[in-house]
């Protein structure tokens, strides 16, 4: 079973992406146009499960497979979508700390969100404080429900998501990856 922990922001994240970015870097450099440290381990001072999360951007939708192709020997397996118009995932190799690996082209809606979110919270202490505090509720409630625990952030991504002009169609489509676990 599945337990959610939230934990207050450790210094050490940024230190962790740039260590598993330098790791990942040199196999998609010519071809990523980025790796972006997103989530809420990248927002200073915010309470995150302990896990970070990480997105290669590539320039356009016809590189991923080469990009899915080079992170093969590192260890990464592709999983696909899982769900996600145009955002692909990786299962980790077991031998480094906990993170999620996504690959998405630019412009791609998940990306998007990622970015809107990492960026907003950064510039807004109090938003961040009030996100982080509703995680820790929510994981405090649904200790072993992530579906619940999920689906209790929302709004509150949703409302900032609406905030930056994402419209109506690109909120119900972030509402049913938000609403559901990875």
């Amino acid at each position: 079973m599945r337990t959610i922990v939230v934990v207050e922001h450790d210094p050490a994240w940024p230190a962790q992406f740039e260590s598993l970015r330098s790791r990942i870097h040199p196999a998609v450099s010519d071809i990523a146009a980025a790796i972006e440290h997103v989530g809420s381990t990248s927002v200073p001072g915010l309470a995150a499960k302990p896990i970070i999360d990480m997105v290669i951007v590539v320039p356009e939708a016809a590189r991923i497979p080469e990009a899915i192709d080079r992170l093969a020997p590192l260890g990464y397996g592709h999983r696909g979508d899982l769900g996600v118009e145009g955002r692909e995932a990786f299962s980790r190799p077991d031998d480094l700390p906990p993170h999620h690996l996504y690959l998405c082209p630019h412009g791609n809606l998940s990306l998007r969100n990622h970015l809107t979110l990492r960026d907003h919270l950064r510039a807004h202490e109090a938003d961040a404080r009030a996100y982080g505090a509703l995680k820790k509720r929510l994981a405090r409630e649904f200790t072993h429900d992530i579906d619940s625990y999920m689906d209790g952030k929302t709004d509150f991504i949703v409302g900032i998501l609406r905030d930056h002009g994402f419209t109506p169609e690109q909120i119900e489509a972030i509402e049913k990856v938000n609403r559901k676990p990875d």
